[in-house]
């Protein structure tokens, strides 16, 4: 255990799923596999924009994405979003994921993952097509 002290969820986010790995979900080292986590943080960073783009919209980047700390087993994970930017077609969002270490440690709550991705929206076609004026709001 880490003699750090404990972190906290973010209060100024929203809370935008939580799960449970279970042992389908690990690599050959015994964590949680990263491309698994990836894909919760892009689900969860979905749901901000799905709110505004008024449509279909796509993943077009993973501007950043660091793992601080390997996920194990049985973590309780959740996943914080909050749009930190919006463009004419785009909505870029910050996805925060704690884990809460239900197993070990007493519950310790530890920052996990972090992560920076772009959502635009789409036509019916798959071309980049403006917002609507509500997601300015």
């Amino acid at each position: 255990m880490s003699d750090a002290p404990p972190e906290t969820m973010p209060t100024d986010q929203e809370l935008v799923l939580k799960v449970i790995p279970m042992p389908s979900d690990t690599n050959a080292n015994g964590d949680i596999f990263g491309g698994w986590v990836m894909a919760q943080v892009d689900m969860a960073g979905a749901v901000l924009p799905a709110r505004k783009v008024g449509g279909r919209m796509a993943t077009v980047a993973v501007n950043e994405f660091v793992f601080k700390q390997p996920v194990k087993v049985g973590d309780l994970l959740s996943f914080f979003a909050v749009i930190t930017r919006v463009g004419r077609t785009s909505i870029t969002v910050k996805v925060q994921v704690f884990a809460e270490r239900l197993h070990a440690y007493g519950g310790r709550v530890t920052k996990v993952t972090e992560a920076f991705l772009t959502y635009v929206a789409i036509d019916e076609a798959g071309r980049p097509r403006p917002l609507p004026p509500e997601a300015y709001q």
